[in-house]
């Protein structure tokens, strides 16, 4: 269970009465009666908020805006731009390396290029990774959340920038950065390049679950959308860093009712990299025991 705490959730029935864009095709703005309640508190205990800032039918998100440019000649549209609302996905990239900001190989590459390519047909699109370093333009959203890990409880703080049509949004916690301090070529798995921290599944375990809290928790707002992202999204697991994400999305939350509609996409990029620790340290990662046959494999 997660308790989260938060200082920047904006009501939809105010975002409502005062400009928020809660019809299709119209801008979002907000008001400065609005940003008055950005000094408010909501509380979260469990899985479900005792304000209404998550409910699906509350949200005020603009669906998919796309804006498609003349390519020359073989490529002729009637207006200059045209966007097209309710016709994307909710998309979440969780990875352990997003470039510009992070990266050692290839899994920085695609969760740097392949998000703006979606956002730009029209899906909402966010990517979701540990902050390694103090990124000079991502913004601390002031939510703070309580993660049950092992035998103790972890806080974790969520950072978030906007660009090329992408939430990029960075997970806050000594795990990451007081290991790495924006070595990111070298030192995000291990303190030397081809080495592993000792608790990396405790690290991974954590994000994780961290990033399975981010589409209820954080109210992101630009000019196409607005609110969180809500329930209904896709994730898109990479590598064995984020492998665990399913079997918390299946065992804490679908099990509870939450992100029933959710889906998602495990994608391997390296092979060689499995990630394999200790089978005793089982019990480290709140599972149930019906998952811990899945975990057990014998080499021969």
């Amino acid at each position: 269970m997660a308790t989260v705490t938060a200082s920047n959730f904006i009501s939809q029935g105010f975002q409502a009465k005062y400009g928020g864009a809660s019809e299709p095709g119209k801008r979002t703005y907000t008001s400065r009666s609005m940003t008055s309640l950005r000094n408010q508190t909501s509380v979260y205990h469990g899985l479900r908020p005792q304000n209404m800032v998550d409910t699906p039918h509350k949200r005020a998100s603009l669906k998919a805006n796309v804006r498609e440019r003349s390519r020359g000649p073989f490529h002729k549209v009637s207006q200059p731009w045209l966007i097209l609302c309710g016709t994307g996905m909710n998309i979440i990239f969780v990875g352990a390396e997003v470039d510009p900001w992070s990266k050692t190989g290839g899994l920085g590459d695609v969760l740097g290029g392949l998000p703006p390519a979606l956002a730009a047909y029209g899906h909402r699109v966010m990517t979701i990774s540990p902050r390694y370093d103090q990124y000079k333009d991502a913004w601390d959203t002031s939510v703070r959340v309580q993660i049950e890990l092992g035998d103790r409880t972890e806080t974790v703080g969520f950072f978030h920038c906007y660009k090329r049509g992408v939430d990029r949004v960075f997970v806050d916690h000594p795990m990451f950065l007081e290991k790495v301090w924006g070595k990111t070529g070298g030192k995000i798995y291990g303190p030397v390049t081809g080495t592993d921290y000792q608790d990396n599944q405790i690290r991974f375990s954590l994000f994780s679950l961290a990033a399975l809290e981010v589409p209820r928790v954080l109210n992101l707002t630009n000019k196409f959308f607005s609110g969180p992202y809500g329930e209904n999204v896709v994730f898109i697991a990479n590598d064995w860093h984020t492998g665990i994400l399913p079997c918390y999305l299946k065992s804490k939350y679908k099990a509870n009712g939450i992100y029933k509609s959710a889906k998602v996409a495990f994608c391997i990029h390296n092979m060689a990299y499995q990630g394999r620790f200790a089978f005793s340290d089982f019990s480290l990662l709140n599972l149930p025991n019906r998952f811990k046959a899945s975990f057990d494999f014998i080499d021969g």
